[in-house]
């Protein structure tokens, strides 16, 4: 499991003025929830860039007044003008208390949708869990390995031990789907049974009339 320090300082003061002079000194006001208490501290804007822009999953170890406290991300705020960061939400982990997170995907194997001459299309990025903080991990693998052409992983494929997935089970995941080739080769290609449609069907034998009917049949006249 990827972990990231952030060092920070109790925030003793709040308010509008508070908050500015902070942003002056180029620091991101930020809170620690879900704990016995409620820890309002502030750190370097910089300290939370490795955490902020990336897709990665890590737990974050703040150090604060002589204090570890392991969390993970629970939001982000930022600036509509600048698009600066201006606050951060930590979710405090908890021994045997269940957190909610939202985990990566990672696809393995080369689908055989795909060597069919398929694409494979990703529809989702990651899966919202419930988990005790001892069973976090990175991200959850799937294998599509066995994905056919026109084939879909849904949630309710997932297997993730000792997690409860809190998405929807009947979402696509991932699909094979045929490339614009591929449906033009197919369209090209002859189609079983039209050949022997399209041949002309032989003449049935003349029937031979039977002595009988012969016998019955009105002799010419003269």
């Amino acid at each position: 499991m990827k972990s990231i320090t952030i060092d920070g300082q109790i925030r003793t003061e709040f308010g509008k003025k508070a908050t500015r002079q902070l942003r002056l000194e180029e620091k991101v006001p930020a809170v620690i929830y879900g704990g016995a208490t409620e820890i309002n501290f502030a750190a370097p804007a910089t300290a939370f860039k490795n955490i902020v822009y990336t897709p990665d999953f890590m737990v974050v170890e703040a150090k604060i007044d002589g204090k570890v406290y392991r969390c993970v991300l629970k939001d982000l705020q930022f600036d509509k003008v600048s698009d600066k960061l201006i606050h951060v939400d930590f979710l405090e982990l908890v021994e045997g208390k269940n957190v909610i997170v939202t985990l990566p995907l990672k696809f393995t194997g080369a689908p055989a949708g795909v060597k069919a001459g398929g694409k494979l299309v990703t529809k989702m990025k990651s899966l919202k869990v419930k988990v005790l903080p001892k069973y976090l991990r990175e991200n959850i693998e799937i294998d599509i390995t066995n994905l056919e052409l026109n084939e879909n992983v849904r949630v309710q494929d997932v297997k993730a031990e000792n997690m409860e997935i809190m998405n929807s089970p009947r979402i696509p995941i991932a699909s094979i789907t045929m490339t614009r080739q591929l449906k033009q080769e197919e369209a090209a290609a002859p189609k079983g049974g039209a050949a022997a449609k399209a041949a002309p069907a032989k003449a049935a034998p003349a029937k031979t009339a039977t002595p009988a009917a012969a016998a019955k049949a009105p002799a010419a006249k003269k």
